[in-house]
C-alpha cells in the first residue's frame, strides 16, 4: 500500500447537497489535517480560498479525475474522500490515477448498483433472496406482475435513502409501484452520475420482500480486515409500502451471537465485493433464516446520523475515517458511549414547511442532546418514495438504549410540525 502519510493533502469530495462537509472540516481541524474541498458547483470562494475548494465534474468521470489530477499537479494530494454517495467511485478512479490507497473501482460499482450487488450476493454463499432485474420497456411487464412471488420489493439501481422503494402484494400494486418508480428517475439526474444512465433510468430491481427486523452496522475496512465501530438497532417496523428511516440505537440489543453473525456475514460480503480500504456502512434483516443483507455502501452512514458516535474525548466518526485515510496513528478511543440514538424526523406528507413549533420544549427533555432541522421554513417537503431530504435529526444519550429510544419518542411528540398543503 502507497505511503500515506507524505505531508499531502487531503481531498473531500462533497455533493452540494450533503449535510456532512461541517463534521469533516471540524474533524480535519482537530487533526491538523490540511484539508481541501471538491464539489460538483464552483463555490463563490474558489477564488479567494487558495487552492481550498475546486470544482469537480461528478457526472463524467475521465472529466473529474483530469479536474483532480491538475489540483494534484500543484498541490500533492495525500488521500481522497468520497464522503457521500455519487462521490466515492470517484474519488477510487482518481485515487487509482494518482497512486493513493483505494478501494477497486470495480467493487465501487457493484456497491452502487442494486442489480449487480444481488448477483454478486446469490453466489456468495450468504442468505440472499429471489431477485429480477425488469425493464420498463418490456411488452409483457403485466403478464410478468401476474407471476411474481408476493410480496417483493421494487427498487430503482441507483439512488439512495430509500428513494424509489416500494413494496407491493398483488400484481396491482406492482404496477402502480413500477408506474412510480419510472416517473421519480424520470424526473431526477441521480441516474448521469453512475455512469450506467441507461441502465439504471430504464430498469428496475425486483426481490423478495425480507421479514425481520432491521439493522445497520458501521465499519472501517483496514487492509480488507471489517473494523465494527457500531451496530445499530433500528426500533421501528420497516414493513412498507415505503421505508423511509426513522430511529437509529446503538449499542444493539441483539444478542452477541446474532451480532456476532451479523459481523461475519458482513465481513464476508465487503470480501465477496472486493472492499478493503475505509469507511462502510450495511443494511440487514434479521430473521431466522439468519443475516440477510439489504445492501453494503462504501462509505458512512449518510445525513446526520455520524454525530451520535463518540469513540472517546473529543473523537468522532470523521475522525476515525480521516485518520485511517491519511494513514495517522490510531487514536486511544477510549469505547464508545454507553448508549447514543438519532431520530430522522418523519415527512408526514407533501406541501410547504411553515411552522414547527415545540422546538425548545423538545431540546429541554433529559437525555435529549440537540435537535436540528435541516430543511428551511418555506421549503417543500417531499415524504419517501419520490423525496430523499430528511426533516431534521433527533440526538440523544442516556444510560441504556432504551432510555435512549424512549426520549427520541417522547422529544419528537413535543414537536408540531405544520405544513401547508401545496396547490
Amino acid at each position: 500500500m502507497p505511503n500515506r502519510d507524505n505531508g499531502g493533502r487531503l481531498l473531500l469530495l462533497v455533493p452540494t447537497t450533503s449535510y456532512r462537509i461541517g463534521d469533516f472540516l471540524a474533524a480535519a481541524e482537530r487533526l491538523n489535517v490540511d484539508v481541501a474541498v471538491g464539489s460538483d458547483q464552483q463555490s463563490v470562494l474558489e477564488a479567494f480560498s487558495q487552492g481550498r475548494t475546486l470544482t469537480v465534474d461528478f457526472a463524467v468521470p475521465d472529466r473529474g479525475i483530469a479536474q483532480i489530477s491538475a489540483y494534484h499537479d500543484k498541490y500533492p494530494l495525500a488521500a481522497i474522500i468520497g464522503v457521500d454517495q455519487g462521490t466515492t467511485l470517484l474519488a477510487a478512479l482518481a485515487s487509482q490515477t494518482l497512486g493513493l490507497p483505494h478501494n477497486a473501482p470495480a467493487a465501487i460499482e457493484t456497491t452502487e448498483n442494486k442489480y449487480r450487488f444481488r448477483s454478486r450476493m446469490a453466489n456468495s454463499g450468504l442468505p440472499a433472496p429471489w431477485f429480477t432485474l425488469l425493464s420498463f420497456d418490456t411488452d409483457d411487464l403485466s403478464k410478468q406482475s401476474m407471476q411474481m412471488p408476493y410480496p417483493v420489493v421494487l427498487k430503482p439501481l441507483a439512488l439512495s435513502a430509500s428513494r424509489g422503494v416500494i413494496r407491493a402484494n398483488d400484481p396491482g400494486q406492482f404496477m402502480a409501484a413500477q408506474a412510480r418508480i419510472k416517473a421519480i428517475l424520470a424526473a431526477t439526474d441521480e441516474t448521469d452520475q453512475s455512469g450506467q444512465s441507461d441502465e439504471t433510468a430504464n430498469h428496475v430491481l425486483v426481490e423478495s420482500y425480507i421479514p425481520g427486523c432491521e439493522v445497520a452496522l458501521e465499519g472501517l475496512l483496514e487492509n480488507g480486515r471489517l473494523r465494527v465501530l457500531a451496530l445499530f438497532d433500528k426500533p421501528d417496523p420497516l414493513e412498507g409500502p415505503y421505508f423511509e428511516e426513522t430511529i437509529y440505537i446503538t449499542p444493539s440489543r441483539l444478542s452477541a451471537q446474532v451480532q456476532g453473525e451479523i459481523t461475519a456475514t458482513v465481513a464476508e460480503a465487503v470480501g465477496t465485493i472486493g472492499l478493503s480500504e475505509g469507511p462502510i456502512h450495511a443494511e440487514l434483516r434479521i430473521n431466522d433464516g439468519g443475516a440477510w443483507l439489504i445492501e453494503v455502501a462504501a462509505r458512512s452512514i449518510g445525513g446526520l446520523c455520524g454525530r451520535t458516535l463518540r469513540f472517546g474525548e473529543g473523537i468522532g466518526l470523521e475522525d476515525l475515517i480521516i485518520h485511517h485515510a491519511m494513514g495517522l496513528e490510531q487514536p486511544d478511543e477510549g469505547g464508545l458511549q454507553p448508549a447514543t440514538g438519532v431520530m430522522m424526523i418523519p415527512i408526514p406528507h407533501a406541501g410547504v414547511l411553515s411552522h414547527i413549533a415545540g422546538l425548545e420544549e423538545a431540546r429541554g427533555l433529559p437525555a435529549i442532546d440537540d435537535i436540528t432541522i435541516s430543511i428551511p421554513l418555506g421549503d417543500v417537503l417531499v415524504p419517501v418514495p419520490e423525496g430523499n431530504r430528511y426533516l431534521g435529526f433527533i440526538f440523544a444519550t442516556a444510560e441504556t438504549p432504551d432510555m435512549v429510544e424512549a426520549a427520541l419518542r417522547e422529544a419528537h411528540e413535543k414537536l408540531e410540525i405544520q405544513i401547508e398543503i401545496s396547490n
